[in-house]
């Protein structure tokens, strides 16, 4: 299981540094759609997600008393559906101030480094106290980091949604 994390998080960190860096630089900050928010905000709003998640798993834990993966599925399921659209947490919800595409992208590629090296090097089944998901609660690492990777593969398929647009 660790070792799959630890691939799926190295994949996804990958595959979104490289479809924000396809965009063009023109459009980082362009609306594509109505409804939609600029590619320079999704990418703010998963480096937010990324680096609070990177907060949580860092800090303070304890041993916990259930299985440690039982959200992970639940996660999975609800964020790769495509087909439901979700609100993001006010504390996620990227500015409407113009994106800087280099500074976002060192910041997104240093936060998963960290996320990798934690999935590495920490107690994957320890709960993290510091914060909880909404209207979930409390979630082990192997939860954090494994939601990081899905919600980051939504807005990963959103990406290339716009880019596509933005192609046109």
């Amino acid at each position: 299981m660790e070792k799959q994390l630890i691939n799926e998080i190295e994949t996804t960190a990958h595959e979104l540094l490289k479809v924000v860096n396809n965009i063009p630089l023109d459009a980082f900050n362009q609306i594509p759609f109505e409804g939609s928010w600029t590619p320079g905000q999704v990418a703010e709003h998963l480096f937010l997600s990324a680096s609070g998640i990177l907060k949580a798993v860092n800090g303070n834990t304890e041993l916990t008393q259930r299985d440690p993966h039982q959200m992970i599925a639940p996660l999975r399921e609800a964020f790769l559906n495509f087909n439901i659209k979700m609100q993001s947490p006010d504390f996620i919800i990227p500015s409407d101030d113009p994106k800087d595409k280099q500074t976002l992208l060192q910041m997104t590629k240093d936060t998963w480094k960290g996320l990798a090296s934690a999935a590495q090097t920490t107690d994957l089944t320890a709960t993290c106290l510091d914060f909880e998901m909404p209207t979930v609660g409390h979630l082990t690492r192997s939860e954090w980091l494994s939601f990081a990777v899905v919600h980051t593969q939504r807005h990963i398929w959103q990406l290339k949604k716009i880019s596509k647009v933005i192609a046109l």
